[in-house]
């Protein structure tokens, strides 16, 4: 049985390796970078170089898109969907803004094709591991088909609603991110203050009411969680410039619906600060340095 061909749009940190678990979980892949190396290290995984977006989807039964922002995702997508046959499947696993995700999916229609914006939590460790989380928003026709395509790359897949509702669950689940970090990477800082060590406010807060994500998964400062980037000297798995993006999107999306988001305003202008600093590229646990009052991101005591 031949191999179904998938096009992969987007071979950065997270679409490189989500690329290379197609291609081991047996899909041919055609991928296409705009950056050189990108196409390189992608071919080294088996996946077959494109000279073009639209030659790495040529022939394809679908797409992924792994793009940085919502206008690239609109240009890509008007682009492919000329190109494609009607009934191609499109999978938009970039996280942007919900309108952008929703005009994708009108062009996507109006040409017979099937889509789902699917954006993806789990950082680039998820993406290598093949553990990521799929937020899927479209038809239930299009998250059947897209199904074993994200199992290939994922390990748990929510179909969330209609055109956009994938989006829509990643920036609220990601505001929620922005907003537990800081306050975790406070209560550490005060801690330290108070004298308190740092493994005794995590066996505490780790069984108490103070339990969350940010403390247990990826605790700020070195020791207690061995695989947090904390230890790693607060290299990214998910960088504070991307948190600082989703926290806009998140602040965008509240607005277009009068919502009132005052915690996550003040997370975004938080990160703004904190990226304004130059610390844009350390991961986004290391804005408890900036909470410490000091220069450093990663500086610990």
């Amino acid at each position: 049985m031949t191999a179904q061909t998938i096009g992969f749009i987007g071979l950065g940190n997270m679409g490189g390796p989500m690329a290379a678990n197609l291609v081991r979980a047996g899909y041919r892949v055609q991928g296409f970078d705009l950056s050189a190396d990108s196409l390189t290290m992608a071919a080294a995984e088996g996946v077959v170089p494109a000279g073009s977006a639209l030659a790495a989807a040529e022939g394809a039964h679908a797409v992924v898109t792994m793009l940085p922002a919502g206008a690239h995702v609109r240009r890509v997508w008007s682009d492919l969907v000329e190109a494609v046959t009607p009934g191609t499947l499109l999978i938009d696993s970039s996280t942007i803004d919900v309108e952008s995700a929703k005009v994708a999916h009108a062009s996507a229609e109006a040409r017979g094709c099937l889509a789902i914006d699917a954006p993806v939590s789990g950082g680039t460790g998820g993406a290598k591991a093949g553990t990521l989380t799929f937020m899927a928003g479209g038809t239930a026709e299009a998250f059947a088909r897209a199904e074993s395509i994200l199992k290939a790359m994922g390990r748990s897949l929510f179909h969330c609603g209609e055109a956009g509702a994938g989006q829509a669950a990643k920036i609220c689940n990601n505001m929620i991110l922005g907003i537990s970090m800081i306050g975790v990477c406070e209560a550490f800082a005060l801690g330290e203050k108070l004298g308190l060590s740092h493994q005794a406010l995590f066996d505490v807060a780790s069984v108490s009411s103070g339990q969350c994500w940010s403390l247990t998964s990826y605790c700020p400062v070195p020791g207690p969680v061995p695989a947090s980037p904390a230890n790693n000297g607060y290299r990214p798995g998910f960088s504070a410039g991307l948190m600082l993006k989703d926290l806009r999107l998140a602040q965008a999306a509240a607005g277009s619906v009068h919502a009132t988001t005052p915690l996550g305003a003040e997370a975004a202008q938080l990160y703004a600060l904190f990226e304004g600093l130059g610390h844009g590229s350390e991961d986004f646990s290391a804005i408890i340095g900036m909470l410490r009052g000091r220069a450093s991101g990663g500086e610990t005591p």
